[in-house]
């Protein structure tokens, strides 16, 4: 029997309390009062049978909800309604994320937008931009998917 290499000792583990775990994804600066810390989070689901329903029901419906770009980009789609409910996700997950209902801002004042990339942002206008600018939002960023009949966004709000 050959003899074995000695084994390196296991390092002791590390322990991180909420305060370290916000300075290592940048949330938090020195005693918390900095910039970058969220502020809000949200997120919602949203069938994409009861969007392609809504569309087909109701011909203002995409004219009150969405913005020309976004009609213009998901009408570029052979079926466009999984498009629509992602983005319609997106703008409750955004108003979750700033505190309030959909009472407080128009949905058109919530645009879902894409890069060269295809990561998608939000651009806020009108009562929704200034929603985010009195509650010191700086960015909300935004994460969307549809798959299985379902859309679901993610919103997260930064100041």
């Amino acid at each position: 029997m050959e003899p074995r290499e000695p084994r390196e000792p296991e390092p002791p583990p590390i322990v991180l309390d909420d305060t370290d775990l916000a300075r290592m994804v940048g949330l938090v600066h020195g005693d918390g009062a900095g910039d970058n810390r969220v502020l809000g989070i949200g997120v919602d689901v949203c069938s994409i049978e009861r969007m392609r329903t809504a569309l087909t029901r109701t011909p203002r419906f995409s004219t009150r909800i969405f913005t020309e770009a976004e009609r213009t980009y998901a009408d570029g789609f052979a079926d466009p309604a999984g498009v629509y409910a992602a983005r319609f996700a997106a703008k409750e997950a955004a108003m979750k994320a700033m505190g309030v209902g959909i009472e407080h801002v128009p949905f058109n004042a919530i645009e879902l937008v894409r890069a060269a990339s295809g990561a998608p942002s939000l651009v806020l206008h009108g009562r929704a931009g200034a929603l985010a600018v009195e509650r010191g939002i700086a960015v909300i960023h935004i994460s969307v998917s549809h798959d299985a009949g379902v859309a679901v966004a993610f919103a997260l709000a930064v100041g």
